[in-house]
């Protein structure tokens, strides 16, 4: 008998438009002891699915047709108090956030014992047993000591491991996770992985993981159930799914995950979508852009040297009672013009705060940094230093937070060339901004919208166009897909590699998805606890790692290699 089974559900939300349909004759079944993988991009409906199940719809969404059977009951049948019954005893959720999950005012054991107490109606005493045992489950160190904690006292992977923890407060029979493992890094999501899996086998719990990362199926999922656009499109085995999908969509959709075991020119586009790929309007060799262009002459573009920073994490009169965190450890490194240079490493390695070193946001307490042969302190007086920082831009991670809301697209991406005053005229300017967001695959129109009008991927374009407003030569990528879909990830790295292509930039790239750094990457540098574990040619270091600690990330990846074909 299924401990979950969904039939034919219809999600509907009302709108001053009309009704939109965000899911559409929907059937999921889930077993005893059984994780099954709900896969698809932004806008599927997969995390609709979801809330959903469990009744927290945000309104005015409402289930407008169809079963959910749990137990054999159906859920759609039960009031609002019954539901809560449901909801933590019997049925717990893992939110996509831990940091929007957990409330930043109460401390980890607080927030246990009361979730505990709701959910078996235990005196506090025995809840608070509960709670150790849970956190010790989940695998937290000290975890006795961890429950006077705080949620920003842990770390994301932590924090995580807490909201699995509160999950099982109710010790429930099915658990829904919804996208437990974004934006956490390799070794991290390997350990949350096994953790679920682990569960599952010991507690026999049934699992629906909702996720766009098809490595993290190809992991630990038994079953797939594929959603494109509120629709079932394939249903099957793991192996069967992503070693032999049939349908156009799950073809393209696996085809655009970047493959861990091989090198490829370019990353596959999910072409079932219509207009995937955009396409460049302009000779950007020829235009205005190009005209920064120089010649690929292999010369010194970054040279770090001795860098280190030190963060304080506790103040003091005396220096002998600050704690400090060694955040950059003599760090050295040089990077080619023409090149693309990865830096990896677990969350805290202290790859992005080199990165901000680099680009001047961070003032290093040691060693120095060169761009193009030209030595920089942080002092924007400087005429020499200021025009070596504008040929230099970031790309940051979060495309929701990097973007000025109240500006309009046309002022976002016009602000580097006003501030270096590299136009003679207003209306040149303009063109040049309507040119770019022509080139980055959005359009003139989007000039005159506001971020909030776009997607996460539409979002990155505008920062990638930002970036390139100011002609640099050197572009820093923080992490810049890690909250994008496969293949609007796809997309923007195409772009990016088109883009160094056509303009012979430099990239220093940082990421923790090795994958997308093997694709990405001429060279890698792995990082951990603020040093360079090892630097070498990027296929080298994936296929003859120097370093055990490169071993055991590689070790972790997810890996879909074994599930199809070789590369041509």
């Amino acid at each position: 008998m299924s401990l979950l089974e969904v039939k034919s559900l219809d999600v509907e939300f009302p709108t001053r438009r009309g009704v939109v349909k965000a899911a559409r004759g929907v059937k999921l079944e889930v077993a005893p002891g059984e994780i099954v993988g709900l896969v698809g991009e932004s806008g599927a409906g997969k995390s609709t699915i979801g809330n959903a199940i469990i009744d927290l719809l945000e309104p005015p969404g409402r289930v407008a047709a169809g079963e959910v059977l749990f137990k054999g009951r159906d859920l759609r049948s039960l009031s609002e108090p019954e539901m809560r019954r449901i909801r933590g005893p019997e049925i717990g959720m893992i939110f996509q956030d831990p940091q929007t999950s957990l409330n930043p005012l109460l401390r980890i054991g607080e927030q246990l014992v009361e979730s505990i107490q709701n959910a078996r109606g235990v005196r506090e005493a025995e809840a608070e047993a509960i709670a150790l045992e849970l956190l010790e489950a989940v695998g937290i160190p000290e975890a006795k000591a961890r429950m006077k904690a705080f949620p920003h006292e842990f770390s994301g992977g932590m924090r995580q491991r807490v909201v699995i923890a509160l999950a099982l407060c109710g010790d429930p029979d099915l658990v829904i996770a919804d996208e437990p493992t974004t934006a956490l890094d390799v070794s991290i999501q390997k350990q949350i992985l096994d953790l679920i899996q682990r569960l599952c086998r010991e507690r026999q719990l049934g699992v629906v993981l909702v996720t766009h990362d098809i490595g993290v199926i190809a992991e630990i999922a038994d079953r797939v159930v594929v959603m494109y656009r509120g629709e079932v499109v394939e249903t099957g085995d793991t192996a069967q799914i992503l070693g032999a999908p049939r349908h156009e969509y799950t073809k393209s959709l696996i085809s655009a995950v970047p493959r861990a075991d091989v090198k490829l020119h370019r990353f596959s586009s999910v072409d079932y979508i219509d207009g995937s790929e955009p396409t460049p309007k302009i000779d950007i060799r020829t235009h205005w852009l190009g005209a920064a262009r120089e010649e690929k002459t292999g010369a010194e573009a970054i040279a770090v040297e001795n860098l280190n920073l030190s963060f304080v994490l506790e103040k003091s009169f005396l220096k002998s009672r600050r704690r400090m965190l060694q955040a950059v450890n003599d760090v050295s490194f040089m990077i080619r013009e023409g090149e693309s240079f990865g830096l990896v490493g677990e969350s805290g390695s202290g790859k992005s705060t080199v990165a901000r070193i680099v680009a001047g946001l961070y003032k290093q307490d040691s060693g120095s940094v060169r761009l193009l042969g030209q030595e920089v302190h942080g002092n924007w007086r400087d005429p020499a230093e200021k025009a070596a920082r504008r040929k230099l831009q970031m790309i940051f991670q979060d495309p929701y937070s990097s973007l000025n809301a109240r500006m309009q697209v046309m002022d976002i991406v016009a602000e580097p060339i006003r501030f270096h005053k590299l136009t003679g005229s207003e209306t040149e300017t303009k063109q040049i901004v309507r040119d770019l967001l022509d080139h980055v695959g959005l359009g003139a129109a989007a000039a005159q919208k506001y971020p909030h009008e776009f997607s996460g991927g539409q979002r990155q374009r505008i920062s990638i166009a930002r970036a390139l407003a100011s002609r640099p030569r050197i572009l820093i990528c923080d992490e810049p897909t890690s909250a994008l879909d496969v293949s609007i990830q796809a997309q923007i790295l195409n772009l990016l590699k088109d883009l160094q292509e056509e303009l012979n930039l430099t990239l220093l790239f940082i990421s923790h998805d090795l994958p997308v750094i093997r694709q990405m990457c001429d060279r890698v540098a792995v990082m951990q606890r603020g040093q360079i574990r090892e630097l070498a040619e990027t296929e080298q270091l994936f296929t003859r790692p120097g370093d055990d600690y490169t071993r055991s990330l590689l070790q972790q990846m997810p890996r879909m290699d074994l599930l199809r074909p070789a590369a041509e």
